[in-house]
């Protein structure tokens, strides 16, 4: 029978713990603050900042809401970045992606301090994580450790694979589960025999990018199975990288989608604005 790894219940642990500790600061007259800055409609990007202002409104940080018209230019971004750098009264800049196909996103990130880059997307932040430096790490990998963690499984000797390579899962999840002294292997779209691979594993993270992709013949007995994706099947239901229904015969234990790893990114992310006073 597997264990359900519900990433609603953990994420409410993490924001009351992060709701004790800001009450603390404030007692001490200390205030976070966020800045979140969208530009364009997009629904989803909408629906995200919304969540990402609630998650602030709940812990008690403050939050600046910055949304900018579709034709806002590359230059009067850059400008607001620089504005918030040198605010003192912001802990944090968000910026939310994906940005108009106008604007150079790598530009973007790189011009958010690495003091107030609370998603963890800076070169400096991704760096300091490559050999160990304190700094901020990107939400969701950060999200999906603290997942395995409190849900009481090890992570430490154990064969880790990472399904997926990108700069903002893939790599910086790779990096993560090595710091727990994980044995880690990284698969992608030219990997060989990926199937035997998947299926060395103690702990599979699943971030490939295609619906439904890895069912149970991919999975290990009793692996601890953590889907990143998110997706909307034919039905315009929501559903994963891993096709739930068919792993769950043989998985240990498993995220679901949704409901798993999405609240994580929430609530990592007000981790590290709180994180962000130790690090200014």
């Amino acid at each position: 029978m597997y264990k359900l790894i519900d990433g609603k219940v953990i994420s409410k642990q993490i924001k009351d713990e992060l709701k004790e500790k800001v009450a603390g600061l404030k007692a001490e007259g200390v205030e976070i603050c966020l800045a979140v800055i969208q530009v364009g409609n997009d629904p989803a990007s909408s629906v995200y900042v919304g969540n990402k202002k609630k998650a602030c409104e709940y812990i008690g940080i403050g939050s600046l809401s910055y949304e900018l018209p579709e034709e806002t230019t590359e230059e009067e971004l850059l400008a607001l970045i620089e504005k918030l750098n040198s605010d003192d009264k912001v802990n944090g800049i968000l910026v939310q992606l994906p940005l108009p196909k106008h604007i150079d996103e790598d530009k973007v990130i790189k011009t958010i301090s690495p003091k107030k880059d609370v998603d963890g997307f800076h070169p400096m932040s991704v760096g300091a994580l490559s050999i160990g430096q304190p700094g901020f790490v990107s939400c969701t990998p950060a999200g999906v450790i603290q997942l395995i963690k409190r849900s009481g499984i090890e992570i430490e000797g154990k064969e880790c694979v990472v399904l997926g390579r990108s700069n903002i899962v893939g790599k910086p999840m790779s990096m993560l589960l090595l710091r727990e002294n994980g044995t880690v292997t990284v698969c992608h779209s030219r990997t060989r025999n990926l199937k035997e691979v998947c299926r060395r594993a103690d702990i599979l993270v699943v971030a490939i990018g295609k619906p439904e992709m890895i069912d149970a013949s991919y999975i290990k007995e009793g692996a601890t199975v953590i889907d990143v994706g998110i997706h909307r099947d034919e039905n315009n239901k929501l559903c994963g990288d891993v096709d739930f229904e068919s792993a769950k015969e043989v998985a240990g234990a498993i995220t679901p989608v949704p409901g798993g790893v999405g609240p994580m990114t929430i609530a990592m992310l007000m981790s590290n604005c709180v994180e962000s006073i130790n690090i200014n």
